[in-house]
């Protein structure tokens, strides 16, 4: 059994769903029973951000690992129980001795997009924001605290808020995504 933290589905050769954990559900909406057994492509709905169909029966990125070969993480906006969502997939091949190679996708970040492909507003307080731009400077959560007049539990739970609003796991992660999100 495979287990993870982060949305995770896999498929095997006709690439029909064989698993399809918690987080996958939680990100999609769809649940694990309406997913077993499908077409990943035809769960998903994946398209490129300029709106090319990514999910398809000829993918190449299944293929490929199947195949042997490494697939680098792709960004993509799959469809949802919200509406369209931007992740990024990486792509694990698992042989397994005797049987067939299974292909576990792990999906991150799933942040919400508007009709057009852009992502929604990120919702930050202001004082989120103080934090987020101290940390973008390298600035220590107890440094923070003191600068701000806060106390550091505080501190942490700004961050905590800020790493839940951008889907991120990791302080390093949120500024990257801020920045490329325009909140920085």
């Amino acid at each position: 059994m495979f287990r993870s933290g982060d949305a995770l589905f896999a498929f095997g050769a006709d690439m029909r769903i064989v698993l399809w954990n918690a987080e996958a559900e939680r990100l999609t909406g769809i649940a694990s029973a309406d997913a077993l057994g499908r077409a990943c492509w035809d769960v998903l709905h994946g398209v490129d951000e300029n709106g090319a169909v990514v999910c398809h029966p000829g993918c190449s990125g299944a293929r490929l690992a199947r195949e042997g070969w490494d697939v680098p993480c792709r960004r993509f906006l799959i469809r949802t129980e919200e509406g369209r969502k931007l992740v990024s997939a990486s792509t694990i091949a698992v042989g397994v001795p005797g049987d067939e190679t299974i292909v576990l996708q792990l999906l991150r970040n799933g942040e919400p997009v508007t009709e057009n492909g852009e992502p929604a507003a990120v919702s930050l307080t202001p004082r989120q924001r103080d934090v987020l731009h101290l940390l973008a400077d390298g600035i220590a959560a107890k440094v923070i605290a003191r600068r701000l007049g806060i106390a550091e539990v505080t501190v942490r739970n700004h961050i905590q808020a800020i790493l839940s609003e951008l889907r991120c796991h990791s302080q390093l992660e949120a500024v990257a995504e801020a920045r490329r999100r325009g909140v920085l």
